[in-house]
């Protein structure tokens, strides 16, 4: 499976990349049960607008020049914190996203924040998207998944 920067999924492609997902979550679990389910799931995803905004934030973004030459390096931008020291900087590998978030302008600015740090969108174009990107992370909604 290919995705561009800018996918679409919805009726059986969706169900397949969903199970896909599910399978690959289940089987990371069960070979790293030493941490609660919880704590895991924040170590290897961004669950929500907020969260996935900042992350996507946090990230330094793709110089337009090495955009346009093919070359994904990313700047010379150092993380820090609020007291000035510099962090570690999250990457984030993908972004699910549905489309029938409610208002529509609550993850309106992820695409093109994810496009300048070159972050592949997944849409999630079904009816009850939140709903099933939240039953793969074993929550009620999710309109928002970064996958780190």
């Amino acid at each position: 499976m290919v995705l561009t920067y800018r996918s679409c999924y919805q009726g059986e492609g969706l169900v397949r990349l969903l199970k896909l997902l599910e399978r690959e979550i289940e089987t990371v679990r069960i070979f790293n049960t030493n941490l609660p389910h919880k704590i895991w799931l924040k170590q290897h995803f961004s669950v929500g607008v907020n969260d996935v905004t900042r992350v996507l934030e946090r990230m330094p973004p793709v110089a337009a020049a090495a955009a346009a030459t093919g070359s994904f390096s990313r700047l010379d931008v150092s993380n820090r914190d609020s007291t000035g020291n510099a962090g570690p900087t999250l990457q984030l590998q993908a972004i699910l996203l549905a489309s029938d978030c409610n208002p529509r302008w609550l993850a309106k600015h992820l695409p093109s924040l994810a496009s300048s740090r070159k972050v592949p969108v997944i849409y999630v174009k079904d009816k009850g998207g939140s709903l099933r990107l939240g039953e793969l992370l074993k929550l009620k909604t999710a309109i928002a998944i970064g996958v780190k």
